[in-house]
């Protein structure tokens, strides 16, 4: 493979409110920007909320970044959004966004088509819901209806990830499982936790990606900012082409 692999961090930012309780996008972009990641999914993203001073944080971190955002709000409340957010440097094309069945707070999925040299790459970011039952009719909306396939004839190869509010044990990880590759068990690092950020004792964010991806290596960064910053550390892989 001739290529060099593409850095993707998924990251729950918890509205940027760090575990110190400051609010703080900087210091998330900070974070990301240690990482050196090629694309960056992220979750837990305010718009205009009053809660979080009315700013965009989608569009803040991706400027500090020097990126471009695309943002897909799981819920609005008047000119007030919180959802999922795909940052990238690279070229995108298409963009898809919706809700997805939910049971308590609304959840949705965003996926944005990203040309990685002369190859496309879909990648899926989501944000699951809290109850099991609730998860699995997400996952399977998400594996079975299009989602995974893009807008090309040909499926594209395919990174879904996200927090997945589901352990590896839970039935919501191992139905993504069956059909996709967990990036963390594809290096020869033991899979880290990613919650809660202080003391790590759940691995409940995730990226997955087709057969037609290798996954070089995937880490959680766990830097003195990252365990402040949010709740979730974030989670990086390194990803090539087959």
């Amino acid at each position: 493979m001739a290529e060099k692999p593409i850095k993707l961090l998924t990251y729950n930012v918890h509205s940027c409110i760090g575990s110190d309780r400051k609010l703080d996008p900087g210091r998330i972009a900070s974070v990301i920007a240690e990482a050196q990641a090629d694309i960056i999914a992220l979750q837990e993203v305010d718009v205009l909320r009053r809660r979080t001073g009315g700013i965009d944080q989608a569009h803040t971190i991706a400027s500090l970044l020097k990126m471009q955002a695309h943002f897909h709000p799981a819920l609005s409340v008047a000119e007030e959004q919180y959802g999922d957010a795909i940052i990238t440097a690279l070229p995108t094309g298409a963009v898809k966004a919706g809700p997805l069945p939910s049971i308590g707070e609304q959840r949705g999925a965003l996926s944005v088509e990203i040309l990685v040299g002369d190859r496309k790459l879909l990648v899926v970011n989501t944000h699951l819901g809290l109850r099991g039952r609730e998860r699995m009719g997400q996952m399977t909306t998400l594996l079975n209806s299009g989602w995974l396939r893009g807008t090309a004839e040909e499926p594209l190869p395919t990174i879904l990830c996200g927090d997945f509010n589901a352990i590896p044990s839970s039935a919501t990880y191992r139905l993504a499982a069956r059909s996709l590759k967990d990036a963390q068990l594809a290096g020869s690092a033991r899979p880290r936790a990613t919650f809660p950020a202080r003391y790590p004792l759940m691995r409940l964010d995730h990226i997955f990606v087709t057969s037609d991806l290798i996954v070089k290596q995937a880490t959680v960064l766990e830097s003195r900012l990252a365990r402040i910053a949010s709740d979730h550390l974030p989670l990086v892989a390194e990803i090539g082409f087959a």
